[in-house]
């Protein structure tokens, strides 16, 4: 046999099966058939049913974040009525100590009225009596009963008198209405006349003592 024509043969055998290899991966493309490897297919698999996971993982958060801010609103609706209720109470409680301390007020000046009537009573009697003599003596004396009577109940009632020790002018007690020159270098800066008494009600100052000093 012939060398030469021998490997045409060959040649030509082996291009024809070439060209029908090719010819069928044509076909099996045209008809959809997928040549893609089995790893690329197993990702995009993967990728798939992880986006479905994230999908249903973020539906769930919120749902979560709905239930978390129900409840929030629910406690900011018992805190506010929690603040209202307080807030009806203390006024209430305002309302309630300023009318208690009305009554009060009321209360120890009817007291107060009370004994006060009494001395009225004296008054009245006394007054009565000078029309009827022409005596001093009984006079003065139902004058000073009713003097010392009155004086004993407003003592009773915390009221004292401002007392001045050793004529010494004390800004705390005193207010001096006028100076006079000293007679004498240690009287200087001293009480020389006591014009009003002063009085203290409980350890309160109500009323200075006016006095005149000495310069």
């Amino acid at each position: 046999m012939n060398f030469n024509l021998f490997n045409k043969k060959m040649k030509s055998k082996h291009t024809r099966k070439h060209q029908e290899n090719t010819e069928n991966a044509g076909e099996e493309g045209i008809n959809g058939k997928n040549d893609m490897p089995e790893t690329e297919n197993a990702s995009i698999t993967e990728c798939t049913a992880n986006a479905e996971q994230t999908e249903e993982k973020i539906l769930t958060e919120e749902e979560i974040l709905k239930v978390k801010f129900s409840g929030l609103e629910k406690q900011l609706e018992e805190a506010n009525d929690k603040y209202l209720r307080l807030y009806s109470e203390f006024e209430n409680y305002k309302k309630r100590m300023v009318k208690e301390k009305i009554d009060t007020i009321r209360c120890a000046n009817e007291d107060l009225i009370c004994m006060l009537l009494q001395l009225l009573d004296d008054f009245e009697r006394a007054n009565k009596s000078t029309e009827e003599t022409n005596d001093i003596k009984p006079i003065k004396e139902g004058i000073d009963i009713i003097y010392n009577k009155f004086k004993n109940t407003l003592t009773q009632r915390g009221l004292k008198e401002i007392e001045i020790k050793d004529n010494e002018f004390n800004t705390d007690f005193h207010e001096a209405v006028c100076n006079v020159p000293a007679t004498d270098e240690n009287m200087k800066g001293k009480i020389v006349e006591i014009i009003e008494k002063g009085y203290t009600l409980n350890g309160k100052i109500i009323r200075y003592a006016k006095v005149v000093v000495a310069i």
